[in-house]
């Protein structure tokens, strides 16, 4: 109990620094990017530790080690692998990625397709953030029982109290902070563990002599080292089975999205595919060889038990901290893994709830709600996320298992409807929509087969019918996807160029560019209009932002309507919740409105790059003239502040 006790004391100690980065950044949201995307202000290394921190999981680490033990470095390519190799290729796309037009990836699908395609994306990336946010609360739960003795429903309390309190306040600024502290407390532990373990494993016991550490580590089989024992097939199964969903899901991409500059995306992601290597590829490979010598009866198990003997080798860590660490040190262990376990799931629970509040809410629902509006649904969407990952949690066994789950159903249903869709023009909605649900729907349906026709401890049922089953059948269900994919997108009409600008630059060239109204610098009102604006360079763009408000409660719907009728080149590509001038194929830099905080504010907001930054501004003034306009058409004011 006094350990117990001792690891409250810690959590709610470092609890409590999270919730105060959370605070610091909640009165610096002048936008929706700056809740969901930090204000494109990020930098290489925020990028990079986030991004290693949020695929670094307590239950992954777990599983690493517990692989390494049973199976050696050919378990790689089940998980550290496309770790390291995902965040390589996402660094690779950043060019095409990161200047594309949206917050979400369900709202980039609808601009590239159509509305059909935002909701059920949304869904399947609920589902498979969800089930990643299961193997976090299953990796906590693992090491709270092992620890203390507490039942799983604690793991779900701390995770779900914490990160619904700091996300919400600070968003995605509050997100990037916590995953770098959190990172440097799991990389810390990681090391320091290793260290521990080894020195444990070459000191010797009244069972197992001591040797060098040399010795140790040269004991080990040299098959063991050995990354391709598993056969070259079975590694090319692993790569197109789980690559292609890391490098699609959604939180990686948001990070792209908030870093400041290309360069910033792209360093920042290979610098996190480093720090994904020391921990995984340096310090779990040295935890590993030490457990081993101190608990060789876990890996000769495995020629008897199979897979089954995971359960032992996952827990093998912490039973080494219970027996032979302080209190102390056993209660900073347990906030370092509860650590790991939140870097992750707050990344995991703000993307699938940001599928709940802004793709399905939001756009579906209530289009007008304001950012206090969406605060609150994005924090009940925040805890639905944990809640049913906390249900599935007490449902399924295996960590590794539950992530490969979710990464197959990621690859399989929109792997090829949005890369296809950044890198060929010939993609159309009703391919997307087909390759989507035909993905979809394939691999849940093997998913649930194998899980309902696998008798316990036993291979997978899909294993033993074929090898191009395995894995759940993933590699049939992207077959399938891909197939609908090209097939009913060649037998369909070709998208228009508007659906098209953002994403390619020869189809932007298409677009006539609007004549803007000449404005008079003198203008007393555009010196208003100069002196509410407020500007913020961020690498080769400036974001520049205005927030004014009406004379009463806007009435969104009308008034969006009034303003396409005004002009048609007020356009809203993705819902009525975004409203886009559209003067040009770059839809960053076009001047782009949104509710604010209250009924009342309207937030304009542009990203041109920065060398256009003064016709930007005439833009912003001709925007608001177009703005002021529709408002009086239905009976409201709306005026530049005074520069008092």
């Amino acid at each position: 109990m006094q350990t117990y006790h001792m690891f409250l004391i810690l959590m709610a100690v470092y609890l409590l620094v999270l919730i105060g980065i959370g605070f610091y950044f909640t009165k610096r949201q002048k936008s929706v990017t700056d809740f969901w995307l930090a204000g494109r202000k990020i930098s290489t290394l925020g990028i990079g530790f986030s991004a290693a921190s949020s695929w670094m999981t307590a239950g992954g680490i777990l599983a690493v080690i517990g692989f390494y033990m049973l199976l050696g470095m050919g378990s790689i390519w089940g998980f550290v692998a496309p770790n390291i190799l995902a965040l390589i290729i996402i660094g690779l796309l950043v060019g095409k990625i990161k200047h594309l037009p949206a917050i979400t990836q369900p709202e980039l699908l609808e601009q590239r397709y159509s509305t059909t395609l935002r909701a059920p994306v949304a869904i399947i990336i609920v589902i498979v953030m969800t089930l990643f946010a299961v193997a976090d609360i299953k990796g906590l739960s693992l090491v709270l029982e092992v620890f203390f003795g507490l039942p799983p429903i604690y793991a779900a309390a701390i995770v779900a109290i914490a990160i619904s309190v700091y996300v919400t306040l600070g968003g995605f600024s509050a997100v990037i902070w916590t995953d770098t502290i959190q990172f440097l407390m799991l990389a810390t532990f990681s090391i320091l563990i290793a260290v521990v373990v080894v020195s444990a494993a070459t000191s010797g016991s009244a069972d197992i002599p001591a040797i060098s550490t040399s010795e140790l580590f040269s004991s080990v089989p040299s098959e063991w080292w050995n990354p391709f024992i598993i056969g070259i097939p079975v590694v090319m199964i692993f790569m197109f089975a789980i690559i292609p969903g890391w490098i699609t899901e959604q939180d990686p991409w948001q990070r792209v999205w908030a870093a400041k500059d290309e360069r910033s995306a792209r360093n920042g992601m290979f610098f996190g595919s480093f720090l994904v290597f020391i921990v995984f590829g340096v310090a779990c490979t040295a935890i590993a060889i030490g457990l081993s010598h101190l608990y060789p009866a876990i890996p000769a198990s495995f020629s008897e038990l199979g897979m089954a003997a995971m359960v032992q080798a996952e827990s093998a860590l912490l039973v080494f901290i219970v027996e032979n660490l302080s209190p102390l040190a056993l209660g900073l262990c347990a906030v370092g893994l509860a650590a790991a376990a939140m870097s992750s799931a707050d990344t995991f629970a703000t993307s699938g709830g940001s599928c709940i509040s802004r793709d399905i809410y939001q756009r579906f629902i209530k289009p007008d709600a304001t950012m206090k509006q969406m605060m609150v649904i994005n924090r009940i969407s925040l805890v639905i996320i944990i809640l049913m990952a906390t249900l599935l949690s007490f449902r399924i066994q295996s960590i590794i298992d539950v992530i490969h789950i979710a990464t197959f159903i990621a690859s399989a249903s929109y792997f090829f409807p949005l890369m296809g869709g950044l890198f060929w023009k010939r993609a159309t909605k009703e391919g997307a929509l087909a390759g989507l649900i035909v993905g979809a729907v394939t691999q849940i349906g093997f998913t649930v087969i194998d899980i309902l026709k696998t008798p316990p401890m036993s291979p997978y049922y899909l294993d033993t019918v074929h090898p191009l089953l395995s894995h759940h059948g993933v590699i049939v269900g992207m077959a399938f996807s891909g197939i609908a994919f090209f097939v009913v997108s060649l037998a369909t009409r070709p998208s228009s160029s508007v659906s098209l600008a953002p994403f390619f630059a020869d189809e932007a060239a298409k677009l006539g560019k609007e004549v803007i109204e000449l404005v008079d610098e003198e203008d007393p009102q555009y010196k208003k209009l100069l002196g509410a604006i407020d500007t913020d360079i961020t690498g080769d763009r400036t974001i520049v932002k205005l927030k004014l408000e009406a004379s009463a409660t806007v009435n969104w719907d009308r008034f969006v309507n009034e303003l396409k009728s005004i002009h048609p080149s007020w356009v809203t590509p993705a819902g009525k919740d975004s409203v886009y001038w559209l003067t040009k194929g770059d839809m960053l830099a076009c001047v782009s409105l949104t509710r604010g905080q209250s009924e009342k504010e309207i937030w304009f907001s542009s990203e041109p790059q920065t060398t256009d930054l003064d016709l930007s501004t005439k833009e912003f003034m001709v925007a608001f003239r177009n703005v002021a306009e529709a408002l009086g058409n239905i009976g409201l004011l709306m005026t530049l502040p005074s520069q008092e």
